[in-house]
């Protein structure tokens, strides 16, 4: 996947942003979750370049290959960052704009604080909506000795938080989560679980829909108030929720993500 992208670099602190990009056509921004990299997407980029888009994913900033953000550990100090980058590698016009889980925090923050960047907005499976106050408990990674008992640590997570489906927990998932998770430095972030989001949502002037798995561990027990809230947004357009699909929605149904995003996407603006 690498070799087939087009590496691209943006300022970010004292360091930069690396950027990864695919295909050509209308540009679309891809903002991973919590944790991770430009590999949260790592079977959806081909699909949606091969629908026509220029597909454009940073390894957030305190993630993955990217620099420390200036100013925080947190999506607010992501958001100057990536809201910098999206102006230089595709000057004024707005564009189009996914994030997952901590990437939706971030992109729902970034279209209330820089409109013009924005052209509509889908979340997937973001958090701060002020539908939880406990986080999910987790197996440190860390306290294990051995590659496999890291393995299995990094299984249980994906079990736990990520993925619903057991045969879902794949090789792939596992090695991805691996990858990943040892080039997080944004520890002790907290804005996830708080309502940030829905109090942002009225700001955003944008389109904006969503795409959730039904099986979401962070909002399964909580589906018809999460609805409540997103629809508390007066641009808000549709919730589209993919049956037996976890947090990960994007990984563990890709075929149905891709589909309902790219009819998403389609979807005419209002004027």
């Amino acid at each position: 996947m690498l070799a087939q992208a087009t590496p691209l670099r943006t300022p970010c602190g004292e360091g930069e942003t690396v950027w990864h990009a695919w295909g050509e056509g209308e540009p679309l921004v891809l903002l991973h979750g919590g944790s991770g990299s430009w590999t949260h997407w790592l079977r959806n980029v081909q699909a949606l370049a091969a629908a026509g888009r220029r597909v454009l994913v940073p390894d957030l900033p305190g993630f993955g290959d990217s620099a420390q953000p200036p100013g925080g550990r947190d999506a607010d100090a992501v958001v100057g960052p990536i809201a910098q980058g999206m102006q230089q590698l595709l000057g004024d016009e707005p564009c189009d704009v996914v994030g997952f889980s901590f990437g939706g925090l971030t992109a729902g923050l970034m279209a209330a604080q820089h409109p013009e960047r924005l052209r509509r907005l889908v979340l997937v499976g973001a958090p701060g909506l002020g539908l939880r106050s406990k986080r999910l408990p987790l197996t440190s990674w860390r306290a294990q000795a051995t590659r496999e008992g890291r393995d299995a640590a990094h299984r249980s997570n994906l079990a736990t938080l990520m993925l619903y489906k057991e045969e879902a927990i794949d090789a792939l998932a596992v090695a991805l989560q691996a990858a990943n998770v040892p080039h997080d430095r944004m520890q002790g972030r907290v804005l996830a679980m708080t309502d940030i989001l829905a109090r942002t949502l009225p700001a955003i002037r944008c389109r904006v829909d969503a795409i959730y798995g039904e099986q979401d561990a962070l909002y399964r027990t909580t589906m018809a108030e999460l609805a409540a809230v997103l629809k508390s947004g007066p641009t808000f357009g549709e919730l589209v929720l993919i049956p037996g699909a976890g947090h990960w929605v994007q990984f563990e149904d890709a075929a149905a993500f891709n589909r309902e995003l790219l009819r998403l996407l389609d979807t005419p603006l209002e004027r």
